[in-house]
């Protein structure tokens, strides 16, 4: 299919998608507390390209030259704690928004991120950059990672920052440099932690930056072990994943014969070029797996608040049938007691059998009645103890989705108050299986056609 043919294609593709997150998946998330905003929120701008690294890695002098233009500070101490934002304005000109315009305004996929506070807002920025590589991209420039540094020094949550910028991001370059080869403490807790929890593994690129810096190629040979062996520690892994190299073109053109070797990997420095720009062709892969992801979650969180109401009508059934067995044998009891007893004797049969009767009623009612005050109380406690008995959990699929619902699941189960009807919850359940079965299946044929 050539290219002219492809972009109606695409389009309706990506429309169909965002058609689908937008009226099938946000409602449902909205009502269940699956997501506080609205899921296409965070998917309907431009690209997003994050980049992450050390302090002095590198990340502006690589956004610089990558640009062709100093757009932002550069130097060997941290210049900047902003997260800025890098795009191409509509006009061609260029200046600023302010972080606190950026989470008000509806055009941009950030309004849920208000939720970190005025500290992080006044850190918080958007840059217009008259540059024809950000029409379709937009690049997130972050503050460097430091060891000595903690949260209360930032003035907010540095790690779930990073964690909400990675779920907005098509590519996360996370660089080292030869100094800093994978030793600041934030850089473990981001890899290790946050990461994996916030975004997928394809998604991220590892670069050893500013390679220009190394006194050889024995040098090099030696950070990249250093980094190599570091990594595996901080990922918890014994495989080692892609690293790029990258460098200052500037140094390039300086370098000397005899000890020259960056030229031997000037390959990879074209290559994270490319990724960078290739970031727009996967939007429409991300948007699927984006679909797949929320559809998967939420119908595992469904399926739980099914496998909760089901339980306690269980459970309240045979409480209240263990009532019903129980006020009978004291309605026998009483009777037995009226009609063998000395002082009842001269009591007529058929009164004996209506104060039976009418106490094994009794009885039934402030069973039911405990029932209906304590019994729902003790149901749900019991359950959320352990919400994870609620659904089966048996592969690896279950237990990462488990982990992403389990908290708006809890939060859901204790407000149940607000939740529609049994009914509405199965009728809703069944629909996003459906679209995580059929719809999610009928967008990838799709892809793979435009991709063949």
């Amino acid at each position: 299919m050539q290219r002219e043919e492809k972009e109606p294609y695409t389009h309706a593709i990506r429309e169909e998608l965002l058609y689908l997150i937008e009226q099938e998946l946000t409602p449902i998330a909205c009502k269940y507390r699956y997501s506080d905003v609205a899921l296409e929120s965070k998917i309907k701008w431009k690209p997003l390209v994050l980049i992450l690294g050390n302090y002095s890695s590198g990340k502006s002098t690589l956004i610089n030259e990558f640009l062709g233009q100093s757009v932002q500070e550069t130097g060997q101490a941290p210049t900047d704690d902003c997260f800025t934002v890098l795009t191409a304005a509509s006009a061609g000109g260029v200046g600023e928004l302010e972080g606190q315009s950026l989470v008000q305004d509806d055009q941009f996929p950030f309004t849920h991120l208000k939720q970190h506070g005025e500290k992080f807002v006044s850190h918080f920025r958007l840059k217009y950059v008259d540059s024809p590589l950000l029409k379709d991209i937009a690049i997130i420039d972050t503050p460097g990672m430091v060891d000595s540094v903690a949260e209360k020094d930032r003035g907010y949550q540095y790690q779930q920052v990073i964690g909400d910028f990675a779920q907005l991001a098509d590519l996360i370059l996370i660089l080292f440099d030869p100094h800093k080869a994978g030793t600041i403490q934030e850089s473990y807790a981001s890899l290790r932690f946050t990461l994996p929890y916030k975004t997928f593994e394809d998604r991220i690129v590892f670069v050893l930056n500013r390679m220009d810096e190394c006194t050889g190629l024995e040098d090099l040979l030696r950070v990249y072990g250093t980094l190599c062996w570091n990594l595996s520690q901080m990922l918890g892994r014994k495989d080692i994943p892609k690293i790029l190299f990258s460098y200052s073109e500037r140094k390039k053109k300086e370098e000397t014969n005899e000890n020259g070797f960056l030229s031997l990997v000037e390959n990879q420095r074209l290559a994270l070029h490319r990724a960078i720009l290739k970031t727009p062709k996967k939007r429409l892969e991300h948007l699927a797996a984006f679909l797949e992801h929320h559809a998967y979650n939420l119908s595992h969180m469904l399926e739980a608040i099914v496998a909760y109401y089901r339980g306690r009508r269980l459970f309240l059934v045979a409480y209240g049938l263990l009532g019903g067995v129980v006020s009978t044998a004291l309605a026998t009891g009483v009777w037995l007691y009226l009609h063998y007893a000395s002082t009842y004797q001269n009591m007529p049969d058929e009164l004996q059998v209506i104060i039976a009767i009418s106490s094994g009623i009794c009885a039934l009612g402030v069973w039911l009645l405990a029932l209906y005050k304590g019994g729902f109380y003790f149901y749900k406690r019991k359950t959320l103890q352990n919400l994870a008995s609620l659904t089966p959990l048996q592969d690896q699929a279950r237990r990462d989705s488990w982990q992403y619902i389990e908290s708006p699941l809890r939060r859901c189960l204790e407000n149940e108050r607000d939740l529609p009807s049994y009914k509405t919850i199965r009728r809703e359940y069944q629909r996003i299986r459906t679209l995580y079965n059929k719809g999610a299946k009928e967008i990838r044929s799709s892809l793979r056609s435009l991709l063949t």
